[in-house]
C-alpha cells in the first residue's frame, strides 16, 4: 500500500511537469530574480482632483499636491464675494431710500445730495456690479475644478531634465544681421 502511493505520487509528479512550461524545469541558481513593479495608471485621479475642488474650492489642489494654489484660489473668491456682498448692499441701500422717497418719507441719508433719477442710476451701477461680481465668483469656482483635473491629468506625465530647450542668436552669414533662433535638445542617454 506504501509503494503505491509513492508510485502514484511520483507519477503525478511527473505527470505535473511534464505539463509546464519547458522554461520552469530549467535550475534557476545562477539568475537574478528582478521584479517589475508596473505604476498602474490611475483612471480616477483626474476625476477625484475635481470632485474634491467641487465639494470644498482648493481641495482638489491639495489631493494634487500644490498647496500654493489654495491662497490664490481663496483670494480670487473671496475677492468676487466680498464685492458681490458690497455691492448687493449698496444696491438694497439706494433701492430702500428710492422706495421711501416714493411713499412719501423725505427722512432718508440722501435727501440733500441725490434726486430720484440718481437714486435709479446708483441702482442700475451696483446691481450690474452685483451680477459681475457673481459672475466672477462662479468663474473662478469652474477654474478651480478645471484647474485641479488638468493638473491630475497632466501629473501622469514624466517630466524629466532630458529635454531642454533655449534661445540662442546667431549672425548671418549672408547679411552680417543677428539671426534669433531656439534650440530643441533631448538627451536619450
Amino acid at each position: 500500500m506504501k509503494y503505491l502511493f509513492v508510485i502514484v505520487f511520483i507519477f503525478n509528479i511527473f505527470k505535473s511537469l511534464s505539463q509546464s512550461d519547458s522554461l520552469s524545469i530549467v535550475s534557476t541558481k545562477n539568475i537574478k530574480k528582478t521584479e517589475f513593479k508596473a505604476d498602474p495608471f490611475d483612471a480616477n485621479s483626474p476625476a477625484k482632483a475635481a470632485f474634491y475642488s467641487a465639494v470644498l474650492p482648493g481641495l482638489g489642489q491639495a489631493y494634487n499636491g500644490s498647496y500654493w494654489k489654495i491662497p490664490l484660489v481663496y483670494a480670487a473668491m473671496g475677492t468676487s464675494l466680498y464685492f458681490y456682498i458690497d455691492s448687493s448692499n449698496k444696491y438694497n441701500l439706494y433701492r430702500d431710500a428710492y422706495k421711501r422717497r416714493l411713499a412719501g418719507y423725505t427722512d432718508d441719508e440722501f435727501i440733500e445730495t441725490l434726486s430720484n433719477d440718481d437714486l435709479i442710476s446708483a441702482q442700475k451701477q451696483f446691481r450690474e456690479n452685483r451680477d459681475f461680481s457673481l459672475m466672477f465668483t462662479i468663474g473662478f469656482y469652474i477654474l478651480n475644478i478645471i484647474d485641479a483635473n488638468v493638473e491630475a491629468h497632466l501629473d501622469q506625465f514624466s517630466i524629466s531634465d532630458d529635454l531642454s530647450f533655449r534661445p540662442s542668436q546667431m549672425i548671418n552669414p549672408v547679411s552680417g544681421q543677428n539671426a534669433y533662433g531656439l534650440t530643441f535638445k533631448l538627451n536619450l542617454n
